[in-house]
This record gives C-alpha cells, structure tokens and sequence, in this order.
C-alpha cells in the first residue's frame, strides 16, 4: 500500500532474487506514489541493495513485476528505466573525477542529439541548440544542489558531500519520475547533511518520488513517513519510522546483525 490516496507511480509486485541457494530478496511487494519518500531499511545483509539493484534493472528478476506509472519495467534494460523515468544514486558517488562539475551533469542528459555521429553531421544547428539549452539546464540544477560555484572545478576535488549533491544533479538532469536514493547521509558531515536533507525535500514537492535506503535513522525521521524494514530478503513490518522500530521483532533482527 501507498500512504497516499494517489495511485501508485512505482508498483513492484512479489520481487524475488536468489543467487545460488540463497534467496536475496524473497517476494516483496511495494507501492509508491509520486507524493511519496518511501524509506528502505534493516541491518546490512538485509536484501535492500540488491532490491535496488532489481529495480533499477541492474539485475533480473527471478519471479515478480515492476511497473513506472504504468509502463510495465520488469525486463527492460537499465537504460530503457532511465528513459521511462526511473533514476538512481549509488552509496558509493562515482562522478567523472577529470570532467568538471559541470560536465558530469550534462553527461546525464537523455536523448542528446550530438550523440549520434549522424545527427551531428547533418543537423549541427540542432546540436549545437540543444547543447545550449542542456547548458543552462545543467547550470540551474546546480544552483538547487547549491554546487554553482564550483561547475568549472573537476569533480575529483569535491568534498564526499559534495559528491553526494552531484549525484543528485546529475539524476536531476535526466528528469526522473522516481529516484532510488541509496545511503546519502553516508560519508556526509552534519553540515551538509541538512542541505541534503533539504534538497529531497524540495526534489519531492516537484513531484518526484523517493525510494531511499538509509541506516541514519535521524534522516529517516525527518523524510519518510512510512519504512518498510527488510530482514533476510522478506519485508518484516511497514509503518511509520517510530512505530516500527520499536517492534520487539524489528530490534531483534537489528541487535542480530551487530557484532558480539
């Protein structure tokens, strides 16, 4: 179920992945609407990484279906997703380190004319507008994220926060309908955490929604009123943040998976 009345922009029915003997993620279901910050969590080993990796089309699916505001996702290509709507984040940031700022948010833009040798060749009148336009595009994600002053820097001197904000533009850019958020406190000084938090606050008001993996259980708080906790591959309890995590049965599975 959604916690809104709206109709589900991400529906994902009975997801399943085994690798081996081992069942990953073992038959979960979800619905997310475009109003929504849906958050992710449970101990690590919990199957939420691979779920994302599931949906993003990172890996296939065993059993199960994946639909983006109708559009039925469940065997496409991980670029066909990102053309249908679907974006993503990596707890890892992974920017061009060489490219400025500026340039790894452009790579993200879809459907560039000036990819195509062709196109180039024979409308670069059209290419030369539409890299004009991805220009300014880019330049006002980049104020949003709050980076501006730093778009002619290569991405390699940026601080881990900062990376985090660039992955942020750079999904921005190719203007998702949902976006998989996977660990963005992770790395982050208190500072520019609140920024972040800021940010998927406003991305959200546009009517993009989040699908966020966090272990900070501060940001999930502050973002999401409604979790779904995983516990070895299953969906365990689905509820708000304060409700679930004083479970017996959801501290339990967290108190397993520290070490002795």
């Amino acid at each position: 179920m959604t916690g809104s009345s709206q109709p589900p922009i991400l529906k994902a029915r009975g997801i399943t992945k085994s690798f081996g003997g081992f069942r990953a993620v073992n038959d979960i279901s979800l619905d997310l609407a475009a109003s929504e910050i849906l958050g992710v969590i449970g101990p690590n080993g919990a199957g939420k990484s691979t779920l994302f990796n599931l949906l993003a089309g990172a890996l296939p699916v065993d059993a199960g279906s994946i639909h983006l505001a109708g559009k039925d996702l469940t065997k496409a290509r991980p670029e066909a997703r990102i053309l249908s709507g679907l974006g993503r984040t990596f707890q890892i940031p992974r920017p061009f380190p060489r490219m400025t700022v500026l340039e790894n948010v452009m790579t993200a833009a879809q459907n560039q004319l000036g990819e195509g040798l062709f196109s180039a060749l024979i409308a670069p009148r059209q290419v030369a507008a539409q890299e004009r336009t991805n220009v300014v595009r880019a330049r006002d994600i980049l104020d949003f994220v709050s980076l501006s002053h730093l778009e002619d820097q290569p991405a390699a001197v940026l601080s881990g926060g900062q990376r985090k904000l660039l992955e942020l533009a750079r999904v921005l850019m190719a203007e998702p309908k949902l976006i998989l958020l996977d660990e963005p406190a992770a790395g982050v000084n208190p500072a520019l955490l609140d920024l972040i938090i800021d940010r998927i606050h406003a991305i959200n008001k546009l009517g993009i929604a989040i699908l966020l993996i966090e272990h900070n259980m501060e940001m999930i708080a502050r973002l999401c009123p409604r979790v779904i906790v995983m516990a070895a591959g299953k969906s365990l309890a689905e509820g708000a943040p304060e409700e679930v995590t004083r479970r017996a049965d959801v501290i339990d599975v967290y108190l397993e998976g520290m070490p002795a």
